[in-house]
Formats: C-alpha cells, structure tokens, sequence
C-alpha cells in the first residue's frame, strides 16, 4: 500500500497549488522541497530595507489564474513610484525624456515586431500548432530584429526593451516569447508591457504561495532534494538526497525545464522532454537589485542589448536612498557582486549614483533552478511544448514553464498546478 495518493516534488506556486487542490479533494499528499523555504522561483526577502523579490516580481488583473487568488486572499497590491525620467542611448549619446517619450520612440518598432501574434496565436491559452506559426517559431527574436526596417537608434532601444522581458541574449532567444507574449494581451503590446512590469503584492509575493499551501492540508518538508524517481503502472517511488523512499500512487513533478533531465528518471523521461530540458531556456540573464544614495528622480533607464545592464527602473523610493532593479541578458557578462563593477554599469547613462548594496540570487547557477523564467529558444514551442505537459503513466508535471497561458509567470504556474491536480485526481477516482 502506497505511503501517500500523491508525491509532490517541488513547493513552488505549482507546486502547493497542486497541493491545495488535491487535499481539499480529499487526497493524502506530500510535498518534497530541495529549498529550507517554499515558493521556489517566488523569493521575497527583506533585504536592503525592502520586502525584496529576488524571484518573480510583477502580476496583473489580466492575468486570470493569478488574479483569482488575489482575490480569493484579499492580497493587497500596489506598484512603484512611476518614472519621471528615462535615459536611453543614441549612437552612444544619452537621451533624457519621459516614459511616454521612450515608449513614443520605441512604438512603430513594437508593433512591427508584434503585429502578426493576435493571428498567429488567436488562443494563447491553448497548443498553437498552425504552420504558419511553426514557421515563426523557428526564428531568433534576434532574426526578426534583423528583417525590420529600424535605424540603428531605434535597433538598439526597441531590442533592450526584450532583453528586459526575455532576460536573454536575443540570438538565443525565440520570436514564440514576443508572440506568446503579446498574444497573451490580444496582440497589444504596450498593454503587455505594463501587464509584465508593473504591479506586485504590497506585502511580498511570499504572502501568496504562504497563503496557498496554508490553505492545505498536505505535508510539507522542506530541505529535502529529491534524487531519483521510479513510477510504475500503479504506483512510484520518490527517493531523497539522505536515502528515504516515499511511496505514491501517483508523482508530480514541479521541477523547472532547465533540471528535468538531471533528475534520475526510471523509466526514462521521453527523448523530447530530455531533449528540452538539455537544450535548456534562453534565459539565462540576471535580474540585479541596487540601492543607491538619495533622494533620487524615479527613473528608467534602457542602453543596448551588449552592455552588462539593459535595463534599469527605480523600484522603491525612500528620504534618504532608493532601491532600483536592473536587468542583464547573460549573468556572466561581468561580477554583478562588485560594488565598483555595479556603479560603472549605471555610469553608462548617468554619473551621480552612489551605489550603497547590491542583491542578487543567480538563478543560472541555483542547482534547484538553473533558469530565470521560462523563454524558449527557436523551435523549442513547436518541437516540445505537448510533450513536456504529457504525463508518463501515474508521472504529471506541473510548472510555469510548461503552461500555456503567460509561461514563466505566477499565473502559468499556477494554470499548471490547477490543471494538473485536476487530471491527477481524475485518475485516482
């Protein structure tokens, strides 16, 4: 007789998603988390005198999965200082204006860029499988760049906008996320762009996965790595780092796309989801926190896709210093731990920040993680996306990388905890 109907591996959204559902429904479950924490990719802390978001930051009333349990909560959720400056560079010249007078500049290349996404992906919510969308998908968002009729002024400030969504390199990047994306707000990207960067909870976005698996009745232990599995027909097994088996009828996987394969699998994972998770995600940048002297002008700052940082934005504003958060495409393009390496990045638009701390968790390198959030390389959407959300016998999986819906946010994590708990407890009746 299994130990438990359901092994849970992972305790982020997905995962004490899946949790609270299948205990309400009455299933015995247990949550296996490698982390001392819950929340996985969500990791608020308070660090430079703020409730901090090392992992996921920003949500949004169109985002319908995430918006639910906002509302089921009562989680209140407010924003930050809007911007009263942006700097962007032009042939290496700094540009001062407004927001609005960036986003102006920026708005032809925008739409040309995203004008197909509504027609090639008028469901987001659903599998696009349509040839003409394939054919896109095979494409870099760098190669799209490159076919539009931009200057290089207009180049270089409409790529750093992506750098800031996609977190990668944009020759590594798919042109699937700008269109997934864009499609996800029914073709209008600049209501993408505020729906992506804008809102988050007040009291940190720990409170809602708290919330969620406080809501459960399942067990949780945390700081325990999962390191093999074995799944059968009826039943599996779910070994940890110290050697303990759990047993189950059946297994939920949360594990991000970029560790799946390091997971000792029997029998083996489907060569396309091994395949998926060995080519890994194109993101693989760095998300920075900066706090600086004050007071400040809030601001937002964006520089080309090649420097260390390419995008910047004051996130919190205090008397006596603010705290910004700034994006990279490639974690490794300089230390991001050194004061003085962080204070010449920001030299690129002005002079006058005194850099007081820095934070950071590096993603890329987390063990549990080894990603930001999910942005697929060319081709990978058509070639695995079915694939990585079929489950293997009594094996689901669940996780924001594998959602439909707003992929890599707390809403696709959490579509994929509501989905996959459904189906599972389905197949327990």
């Amino acid at each position: 007789m299994p130990d438990y109907d359901v092994i849970i591996i992972g305790a982020g959204l997905a995962g004490v998603t899946a949790a609270r559902e299948l205990s309400q429904a009455g299933r015995s479950v247990i949550v296996l988390e490698a982390n001392e924490r819950l929340g996985g990719r969500v990791y608020t802390a308070d660090r430079l005198g703020v409730h901090l978001e090392l992992g996921g930051n920003w949500l949004h009333w169109l985002q319908p999965h995430v918006w639910a349990e906002i509302t089921r909560y009562g989680l209140e959720v407010d924003r930050g200082p809007k911007s009263e400056e942006t700097y962007w560079l032009q042939n290496g010249e700094v540009i001062k204006d407004d927001l609005e007078g960036f986003l102006k500049f920026i708005d032809p290349g925008q739409r040309k860029l995203t004008e197909h996404s509504a027609r090639l992906m008028p469901r987001p919510d659903r599998i696009e499988t349509s040839q003409e969308f394939q054919e896109a998908d095979k494409l870099t968002l760098q190669e799209v760049f490159d076919s539009l009729d931009l200057s290089n002024e207009e180049r270089d400030a409409n790529e750093c906008a992506w750098v800031g969504h996609c977190n990668g390199p944009l020759d590594e990047v798919g042109y699937s996320a700008a269109l997934r994306w864009t499609a996800a707000t029914a073709g209008e990207w600049s209501i993408m762009h505020t729906a992506t960067s804008v809102f988050r909870i007040k009291d940190g976005n720990n409170t809602l996965v708290d919330a969620i698996a406080s809501d459960a009745t399942a067990e949780f232990r945390l700081g325990v790595p999962v390191v093999s599995v074995k799944h059968g027909d009826d039943s599996g097994e779910v070994t940890t780092a110290d050697g303990t088996v759990f047993t189950g009828r059946r297994i939920i996987s949360t594990l991000p796309l970029n560790v799946l394969h390091e997971l000792n699998i029997n029998p083996p994972l489907h060569p396309i989801k091994l395949s998926a998770s060995e080519v890994g995600t194109g993101s693989k940048g760095l998300k920075l926190w900066i706090r600086v002297k004050g007071p400040i002008t809030p601001f937002f700052a964006y520089s080309t896709q090649h420097h260390p940082l390419s995008v910047i934005r004051t996130e919190f504003v205090g008397e006596d210093d603010a705290v910004l958060v700034a994006f990279g495409a490639d974690i490794d393009r300089f230390d991001f731990e050194d004061v003085e390496e962080v204070s010449k990045a920001l030299q690129v638009w002005r002079d006058d920040l005194e850099v007081l701390e820095i934070a950071a968790h590096p993603w890329g390198r987390d063990p549990y993680a080894r990603e930001t959030w999910l942005i697929q390389r060319a081709g990978e959407y058509s070639r695995s996306q079915e694939e990585l959300r079929r489950n293997e016998g009594i094996l689901h999986f669940a996780s924001g990388d594998i959602a439909n819906l707003w992929a890599g946010f707390f809403d696709g994590a959490i579509e994929s905890g509501l989905e996959t708990a459904r189906k599972v407890n389905q197949s327990l009746e």
